[in-house]
């Protein structure tokens, strides 16, 4: 060979070397970069409120069993481990899965809860010589926040992954996997082997640490110089890593499906998305389909494809037998086990509550980024509660079919939006933005801003009750018709909804409670609308609204959860409860990051709140809002309000028991009339929902400026003996009728003759 040559060859060897070496290099450098820190971009996972049990809390075994099942435990004969239950009539005996609140860790506990007719009676746990006051359950996962499209996933280390989960997919994976260096040659000839007897590409010689490579690092396009760039950096990544954190690195990054836009990765969430359970507590069968799905998530999808998953499955349980990971009588049990997919997805998702998760995202963006809600793993821990959400739900959907089979509208033409708060803490327990809850388009509950109509009239009777000098709720107004000139000219002649009936003079309170326009109007007109403005900026309007005269009967146009934040505020006495959809926040580790703590403040005065919330009682009692009780209890008092827009556009009821405030909207997206009230549209599904959860009793607190008076029916002056027809009416301190009324006197003159005859 010539010299020169030689040198030719000897020179393109040693830069091809050092090429070769800053190739390997900058590979090695880009594994230890993505290995070493974050790996991995984790949605902000969303937790509803954990579930308390309490002696006295009113519910029965079968709710609390339906609680559990929503929480994917297993109801057994006797409960053996964390997640399952066994329930007869009088008790649930359970055992409760351990959970990082942001309070601290509450561990699995046996509990036997015992109920009575008026609920828990009692909750024991083995070992425990009293019983517990106040026990929490693991809360429902609803949720994650990520992007439009992008990967999801929930994080396991690998002692949380069960042995015959990670045994049992490399004895199927890779069953070399301790014994290799990131390539097994045996592997490569056997698939090699395979392919030319088939032809074509058959099987695969790739180990679970060039799988790894491929997903973490590289593109799927089938090429040599793929596979070599593919082999290198297998190599190199066992040359920094051990099996174990390389194992636990494949069990997270796997893809084992697709949730809509939403691609599930790793067996920690593909467990929650088909099994509604942590992987801890997946069997055999199941464990085997997760192991299965490995292979082809969309090949063998178990909810298209179910019988091409289930051969998968059990050639799977076969491995897993022949591997002596399961023995001979639990191979048989798996064999004949169903797949056992839940429905309807994975409750982790976002796809369960997007309305209510969407406002709890709106929330967060006050204090994180998006991209940090999308990345860091963030926990939020919200004050949805599922009984009631499902509750909502259920009740929208099908009273919305009721009315539009009943009323002879067309199907599917009407649609809702609904939001139940606790009274005394603004936390918002249930929220649906439309008829179709699980879908993620248009939320009304947040963005639909509709004329209110009559939600409207309590502020302006607020506003003339906080002038106790002038009005009273015994004080007669006119209901008549009325001309009132504008600033620009026009003439503003408001109607009865019942066309062009008038009523005279009336009571105020009865001006409300049956929703009298004209009345209320003159009222409005009367006090002036800047007041009413007034009234429902301090209830937690943030934006005041116009203060035109038309403002009185609901010339203004809010969202459903702007209606419930006012009347939060009077349900709770006028003390402003600020809405709120979440309790805490904590990093992906458990450490508290922000806590939502309950933020009041005196809206507006308790005086007149009182004497309004009076009024509106009387609205459910023998007003338009009388209809709540064809569903609730006669024992149950509750207050509120309908709403009835031009052209019956739109349909709304907001009420309120002690505990809860509810406002339903029903209407049609085009703005077109329904031919429904509030009476006949909103009601019956705010109603039969707050019967369904149990809504307490509205009882409340007279506040000390407040007094009580009887006065005679007829003239509204003050009751005495002889007056037949009283009523107890109640007034702002001092502000009380003081004239005896002309009854009051008759019997009790008789009554003193009679006296001084016996004396």
């Amino acid at each position: 060979m010539p010299a020169r040559l030689r040198l030719f060859l000897l020179v393109s060897l040693a830069l091809g070397l050092i090429a070769g070496s800053f190739y390997l290099l900058h590979l090695d450098r880009e594994i230890r970069e993505r290995f070493a820190g974050v790996r991995w971009a984790v949605p902000s996972k969303v937790y509803a409120a954990p579930m308390e049990l309490y002696p006295g809390l009113a519910i029965d075994a079968e709710a609390l069993a339906r609680e559990l099942d929503r929480l994917g435990y297993r109801k057994l004969e006797q409960p053996k481990r964390p997640g399952s239950y066994s329930q007869s009539r009088r008790a649930v005996d359970l055992i409760s899965r351990e959970f990082e609140y942001w309070d601290g860790r509450e561990p699995s506990r046996r509990l036997f809860v015992r109920f009575d007719g008026n609920g828990i009676r009692e909750i024991s746990e083995p070992g425990v010589a009293s019983s517990h006051a106040l026990v929490r359950i693991d809360p429902q996962a609803i949720g994650s926040i990520h992007a439009a499209r992008a990967e999801d996933r929930l994080l396991l280390k690998r002692e949380e992954v069960p042995d015959l989960l990670a045994e049992g997919m490399i004895a199927v994976e890779d069953r070399h996997f301790h014994k290799h260096f990131g390539v097994s040659l045996r592997g490569i000839g056997r698939a090699m082997l395979a392919n030319l007897r088939a032809g074509r590409v058959v099987q695969g010689g790739s180990t679970i640490t060039q799988q790894l490579v491929r997903n973490f690092f590289l593109t799927l396009d089938q090429n040599l110089q793929r596979k070599i760039k593919e082999a290198i950096m297998a190599v190199l990544l066992e040359l920094h890593y051990d099996k174990e954190e390389i194992l636990e690195a494949y069990i997270n990054e796997i893809f084992l499906g697709q949730d809509g836009s939403r691609a599930i990765h790793g067996f920690g969430l593909a467990a929650s998305f088909y099994f509604n359970k942590p992987v801890a507590e997946l069997n055999a069968a199941e464990t085997a389909l997760l192991v299965a799905l490995a292979k082809g998530a969309s090949y063998y999808n178990p909810r298209r494809h179910p019988e091409r998953a289930r051969q998968r499955r059990d050639l799977v349980l076969e491995v897993f037998h022949d591997n002596g990971l399961i023995d001979e009588a639990a191979y048989e049990r798996a064999l004949e086990q169903p797949l056992g997919i839940r429905s309807g997805g994975d409750d982790r998702g976002p796809v369960r509550y997007p309305a209510f998760i969407e406002q709890v995202r709106r929330q967060l963006q006050a204090d994180y980024k998006e991209a940090d809600l999308q990345s860091e793993g963030l926990r939020v821990f919200t004050t949805l509660v599922p009984r009631v959400q499902a509750e909502l739900e259920r009740n929208v959907a099908d009273g919305l079919a009721s009315i539009e089979s009943r009323r002879g509208i067309a199907a599917d033409s009407l649609e809702a939006a609904g939001v139940v708060a606790r009274t005394e803490s603004g936390e918002i327990q249930a929220l649906i933005g439309g008829r179709e809850a699980g879908y993620r388009g248009f939320n009304r509950a947040l963005d639909a801003r509709r004329p209110i109509g009559s939600l409207a009239k309590p502020f302006v009777y607020y506003a003339a009750l906080a002038q106790p000098e002038r009005y009273n709720l015994y004080s007669m107004i006119e209901d008549r018709a009325i001309s009132h000139p504008l600033p620009n000219g026009d003439i503003w002649e408001p109607r009865n909804f019942d066309a062009d009936v008038e009523h005279g003079e009336v009571r105020l309170y009865e001006a409300l409670a049956r929703s009298y326009n004209l009345a209320t109007a003159r009222l409005g007109i009367d006090i002036g609308p800047e007041a009413v403005a007034r009234a429902m900026a301090s209830a937690g309007l943030e934006t005041p609204p116009l203060a035109v005269p038309s403002l009185a009967l609901g010339a203004v146009s809010l969202s459903p959860l702007q209606v419930t934040q006012m009347y939060t505020t009077l349900a709770s006495g006028g003390y402003r409860y600020p809405l709120t959809s979440i309790r805490e926040v904590t990093d992906a580790d458990g450490e508290p990051l922000t806590r939502y703590g309950m933020r009041v403040e005196r809206g507006l005065e308790e005086g007149p709140t009182y004497l309004t919330n009076w009024a509106l009682e009387r609205v459910t009692l023998f007003g338009t809002g009388q209809g709540v009780y064809r569903q609730l209890p006669a024992t149950t008092r509750v207050a509120g309000k309908t709403g009835t827009t031009d052209d019956f556009r739109d349909s709304w009821f907001a009420g309120f028991g002690s505990d809860r405030v509810g406002v339903v909207w029903v209407g049609r997206d085009d703005n077109a009339g329904s031919g429904l009230t509030g009476a006949s549209g909103a009601l019956p599904i705010w109603s039969a929902t707050m019967d369904a959860i149990g809504i307490a009793s509205y009882e409340p607190y007279m506040p000390d400026s407040v007094q009580e008076q009887q006065l005679d029916r007829e003239s509204g002056l003050l009751a005495g003996e002889g007056c037949e027809q009283v009523v107890v009416i109640p007034f702002i301190k001092g502000f009380a009728p003081e004239e005896q009324a002309p009854c009051a006197g008759k019997d009790s003159g008789g009554i003193r003759e009679w006296f001084q005859r016996l004396w």
